[in-house]
């Protein structure tokens, strides 16, 4: 029988990007609670519930007539004292009155004007705004509570925004370590600050179509997880990413200038490990056993095992054993004329054997 037609790669050093993919939550940009800061009656509620707001804009209304009547009282008083320090200015200069009446008055003024302001402050609290612009969630109090009695700030309501968003990561310690190592002794290079792109998975394993950036790594590792937190930050005009979501964020964190990939379809994997089969100079096949790192698409990274040159078997294995000849042709992923040029060249083959016995 003529040799069979197996598929192969020419093994060559590639550039890739190297990509850990780690689980995280989002969160959101911001978040605001909406507080009471002054006692009162609830009168109304001024908002629909998970709609967008704006800062300041008006959500609750509490009854401000007890800060009105503060208020109006605090003006008349200011109004009060303010011409009685008026009037005492000219006297004073004449010995009219003395010295330290007129210091009263002018204390009074100035005093009465504090008033004022804080009576001011007061009645614009009871008209409750959003501090920051975002998404409402439901309201927490209803009209005709009783709220921020007692020197308690009741919460009201809660207002994140959620463009852009955050992802919190986590990844091992170990891990990272082995990256800085590697960046270190010059097999890997740096991103570079600001330059690592991050993508998302959702919850139901579809990708998030915009593109995210890493922010930063914290410093500190977690005692009981041994992991170390990192953040990225991604654009959500449609508010599809809602907090709280768990998602898998894809990260590139170095990059390999020399990177040997071959095909997922060329490894072999048993309880050993992983292997490949080569065609050597001979063009006889050579089992060969390997150490793989990342995906990166439909290709494994070979960390060990192989070298630049290597003739790997992609198509064909099941017609193949160690020490067998072969006929290598070049592997076309998108089409499938290697395969029907095997199959014909092994049909042949048959028939001859027939044709003999």
């Amino acid at each position: 029988m003529p040799p069979a037609e197996v598929s192969v790669v020419t093994v060559a050093p590639q550039r890739i990007a190297i990509t850990n993919e780690l689980p995280g939550r989002l969160e959101a940009y911001r978040v605001a609670q909406v507080r009471a800061r002054v006692a009162g009656i609830v009168q109304k509620r001024v908002f629909k519930e998970g709609s967008d707001v704006k800062e300041g804009q008006l959500l609750f209304q509490i009854d401000p007539a007890q800060y009105q009547a503060s208020y109006d009282n605090a003006q008349a008083n200011l109004t009060q004292t303010t011409l009685k320090a008026q009037r005492y200015k000219p006297l004073v200069e004449v010995n009219a009155v003395s010295k330290q009446e007129y210091d009263d008055a002018v204390s009074a003024q100035k005093q009465a004007e504090a008033a004022v302001r804080i009576a001011k402050l007061n009645l614009g609290y009871a008209s409750v705004t959003s501090p920051i612009s975002g998404r409402i969630g439901r309201a927490l109090v209803t009209e005709g509570a009783l709220v921020g009695q007692g020197g308690d700030a009741t919460q009201m309501a809660l207002v994140q925004q959620l463009d852009p968003i955050y992802v919190n990561v986590t990844q091992s310690s170990a891990d990272l370590l082995k990256l800085q190592q590697a960046m270190a002794s010059g097999q890997l290079k740096s991103v570079g600050d600001g330059k690592a792109s991050v993508t998302l998975l959702l919850e139901n394993g579809q990708p998030y179509p915009l593109p995210g950036k890493l922010l930063f790594s914290d410093i500190t590792v977690d005692e009981a997880t041994g992991s170390i937190s990192l953040r990225a930050e991604f654009p959500n005009p449609k508010r599809v990413l809602l907090p709280g979501t768990y998602v898998r964020a894809k990260i590139e964190q170095a990059i390999d200038e020399q990177a040997l990939m071959v095909p997922q379809q060329a490894v072999m994997r048993d309880l050993n490990g992983s292997s490949v089969f080569v065609v050597d100079a001979d063009n006889k096949v050579a089992p060969r056993v390997v150490k793989t790192g990342s995906a990166q698409g439909n290709n494994w990274q070979v960390i060990d095992g192989l070298k630049e040159g290597d003739r790997v078997i992609v198509e064909g294995l099941q017609k193949v054993r160690p020490g067998a000849a072969v006929k290598p042709v070049q592997w076309n992923p998108a089409g499938a004329a290697p395969n029907q040029s095997g199959q014909a060249a092994q049909q042949g083959a048959a028939g001859a054997q027939q044709k003999a016995n």
